[in-house]
């Protein structure tokens, strides 16, 4: 019998790539139709956008007039600038407008972002199979908010890259660079992933996955790397010696500062974010705990992130979105076990009801996007005005607080005849 043709390259990329091009082109679709950025977003979108049209010029960076309330490294805006700017310097010498240098900054932090989860997704594959592999990407496609902020260049996606390579390690068996993944993302992005540092180290060190002494001098090692690497780079852009994340920290959790934004209630991650952000991998990953118990030891420490991080008053889902990976595995686990035993009297009945709740998550995330994508008024408002009547030399337009704060930022910038103030006859920001 003659052996099989080789598969196309189209095929081979299919094969290879095929989960990578789904969850993609879902962020991308995100990112093209809601192109503008929010107030969360501001320091990184502002701090690329100097980067790339500044340069060395530091005087002249927004984050110097406006510092806004604790500062944040530049090291994340420095890499994304740097794998951006062969698109940008295209962009500027056609003239295409700035708008889409900000899509294009969006799409290279999408692809860093989904590359980490590529990583995840493979070792997945490698220790539960395809099927849960399968499902691991459909749950993460009919939910909205990770493909969503994928693209996002907020400091907890930043953290998000470094958590997922984080997990690829821990599944890998690769236990120490779990601990100096996680390490980064809690010195130089978010101070708070010392919380899940803490919970996936001591669940590592009550499995005996390594010794206390290599844990110590692992971390050690790795904290002030970081820590050297962080106040060197933000002491320049800055402008004074600091570590940014420290700064957070105290802010945050010594003076509970960040409750002057809003406070939840200390179930309200559990009642409200994650049943909202995960849908039906919400009851499936409960589900996938009870029926295989190989996926407990990685589930437990992450729930126990996210309750420990409930104790904080100021909530919000994107402080716990580092989380959803691991807990779609479990409920992937879940999946597939129904779906492998969808034959099966007693199955057949709970494969048709999951498949209903694929469908009723679907829409939930489609409704969701349609919501957001009417949350940006100042955004289009600056691109309507943009759009009208250019006859006079000159035209000056005021730019409050509320417009800065829902999709406006120097990516939204024309050229003349437009001049920008911000509110108090401050310059545009």
């Amino acid at each position: 019998m003659a052996p099989p043709p080789p598969p196309t390259p189209a095929a081979r990329i299919l094969r290879d790539y095929g989960w990578d091009l789904l969850l993609g082109s879902i962020a991308a679709f995100y990112a093209v139709m809601v192109p503008y950025t929010k107030v969360e977003e501001s320091f990184n979108v502002q701090a690329i956008h100097d980067i790339l049209y500044h340069n060395h010029h530091i005087d002249k960076y927004d984050h110097l007039e406006f510092p806004g309330v604790v500062p944040r490294t530049f090291i994340g805006a420095l890499v994304i600038s740097l794998l951006s700017s062969p698109a940008i310097l295209m962009m500027r010498i056609f003239h295409v407008p700035k708008v889409y240098s900000l899509l294009a900054v969006r799409l290279m932090l999408g692809c860093v972002t989904l590359t980490t989860l590529r990583l995840f997704r493979v070792e997945i594959k490698r220790k539960y199979g395809r099927h849960v592999e399968a499902f691991f990407v459909i749950l993460t496609a009919i939910q909205f908010h990770v493909l969503f902020y994928s693209t996002r260049p907020l400091p907890n996606i930043l953290a998000l890259a470094f958590v997922n390579l984080a997990y690829s390690f821990w599944f890998k068996g690769n236990f120490l660079c779990t601990l100096q993944a996680l390490i980064v993302a809690a010195v130089v992005f978010r101070c708070d992933m010392v919380l899940l540092l803490g919970t996936i180290g001591i669940a590592l060190l009550l499995s005996r996955s390594f010794s206390l002494l290599e844990a110590v001098k692992c971390c050690i090692s790795t904290v002030l790397v970081c820590i050297g690497f962080t106040v060197l780079v933000d002491s320049i852009m800055w402008q004074r010696i600091l570590w940014p994340e420290f700064e957070v920290f105290w802010f945050n959790s010594v003076l509970n500062r960040s409750s002057e934004w809003g406070t939840h209630s200390i179930h309200w991650y559990f009642t409200s974010a994650l049943p909202r952000s995960m849908l039906v991998a919400y009851p499936l990953c409960l589900v996938g705990a009870l029926l295989d118990r190989r996926i407990v030891p990685y589930v437990l420490p992450v729930a126990l992130f996210v309750v420990l991080y409930s104790k904080l008053p100021h909530k919000e889902l994107r402080f716990i979105i580092a989380s959803i990976p691991m807990f779609n595995v479990s409920a992937s686990l879940a999946a597939g076990r129904i779906y492998n035993n969808r034959k099966k009297s007693g199955w057949n009945f709970l494969y048709v009801l999951m498949l209903g709740a694929f469908l009723v998550s679907l829409g939930y995330s489609a409704v969701t996007f349609m919501a957001s994508y009417s949350n940006y008024p100042g955004g289009h408002a600056l691109k309507a005005l943009h759009e009208a009547d250019s006859s006079v030399k000159e035209k000056t337009v005021h730019i409050d607080a509320f417009t800065a704060m829902s999709g406006v930022s120097r990516f939204c910038e024309n050229e003349n005849p437009w001049r920008k103030i911000l509110e108090g006859g401050r310059h545009f920001h």
